[in-house]
């Protein structure tokens, strides 16, 4: 029987494909490389830290593609980037202040909301969506004489705002403690308490999840440099930056709810895995 845990450099690739070629369709990547990781033997600490900090670059390459629609929408992320960044770094304190057997207990029950939230990924956006369309027209624009977001306010008063901004810090300290599906709560949250349309809350959904990757994995380095597997963050990272540009070309082609099916049969099967192992 071959020992995956020999293999663990193609393993690190093969996740770090999977969730950049899923990240471009379904999002929720890092529920298929987490397991995976498990698999060829990693402790779940070491795997959750490696998936936080490897995906990064393909997290970056979903920024660039939205980054006309981040220009328009330039106050709305002064809002929330440092909220979520700020939770980013209460969550990745979180992870390694306690220890590693709360995060091995608690990570069924997070892999199990991961799960359940690509499940209602459709059902969320098909919400938004219809909130669209029911609003009316597209968002009317502001006076040109106010340079800093084109279309209109994305939170309708002071309240909206606050609880966008506190929303943001709480999913910012779910996302730096364990990564997976963050993106699908940040769009299903603001896509109830705002008024940006899908593109827009896509374009802020992947620039706020960046910076917590981002805060998290600065905070991993500074504080437990050693709890950090540097050659296989690499071999994450050369697979997602691929997985996003070829695997994502592929996944393209096949059908979404095919993806999402087979996003939610490994995220099961991972949670029923740890809780009775």
């Amino acid at each position: 029987m071959v020992d995956l845990h020999t293999l663990w450099p193609a393993v690190g690739f093969l996740a770090g494909f999977c969730a950049g070629g899923i990240n471009v369709v379904v999002g929720a990547g890092t529920l298929v490389s987490f397991p995976l990781l498990l698999v060829a033997g990693f402790p779940p600490l070491t795997a959750t830290i490696a998936n936080t900090v490897g995906i990064v670059p393909g997290s970056a390459s979903g920024v660039v593609v939205y980054r006309n629609e981040l220009r328009t929408r330039r106050a709305t992320v002064a809002l929330l980037l440092p909220a979520s960044s700020a939770g980013g770094v209460v969550g990745a304190l979180l992870l390694l202040g306690f220890p590693s057997s709360v995060f091995t207990a608690v990570v069924p029950w997070l892999v199990g909301l991961g799960t359940l939230l690509v499940l209602l990924g459709p059902s969320i956006r098909r919400a938004v969506a219809a909130r669209d369309m029911t609003s009316g027209a597209a968002p009317t624009r502001q006076s040109s004489t106010t340079p800093f977001d084109g279309p209109a306010p994305a939170f309708s008063g002071c309240a909206t705002t606050a609880a966008g901004i506190v929303g943001a810090f709480v999913l910012g300290i779910y996302g730096g403690y364990f990564s997976a599906a963050q993106g699908i709560l940040l769009i299903g949250f603001l896509g109830i308490i705002s008024r940006l349309e899908m593109q827009d809350l896509n374009a802020i959904k992947n620039l706020t999840v960046l910076g917590v990757n981002v805060i998290a994995a600065a905070v991993f380095v500074v504080v437990s440099p050693s709890l950090i597997d540097w050659p296989l963050v690499a071999c994450i990272a050369v697979g997602a930056a691929f997985g996003g540009g070829i695997g994502g070309r592929f996944a393209k082609r096949l059908s979404p709810a095919f993806l999402r099916g087979f996003v939610v049969i490994v995220g099961v099967g991972t949670s029923l895995f740890m809780l009775v192992r």
